[in-house]
């Protein structure tokens, strides 16, 4: 299983790499919404790239009030 510093550090290069960023900016703390100045469809392809990516599926009501990449880790973990 992986540590949430893992799952944390995978979603962290998604996002990077997804929104053509360095990684380097990123940070788990980090409002997603706010650093990467993306809008709720945007946060939504992003998702579906993430969820690809763990083969996982996270329900609305999970996600609801999560804008921080350590609270979405630690709810991607939670699936694994």
């Amino acid at each position: 299983m992986r540590s949430l510093q893992e799952v944390t550090d995978e979603v962290l290069q998604l996002a990077a790499t997804h929104f053509k960023v360095p990684r380097e900016q990123l940070a788990a703390d980090d409002d997603f919404f706010k650093k990467l100045n993306i809008n709720s469809l945007q946060a939504l392809d992003l998702l579906t790239r993430i969820e690809n990516h763990f083969h996982i599926e996270l329900p609305d009501y999970e996600l609801q009030g999560v804008s921080d990449f350590r609270t979405l880790s630690a709810r991607i973990q939670a699936r694994l």
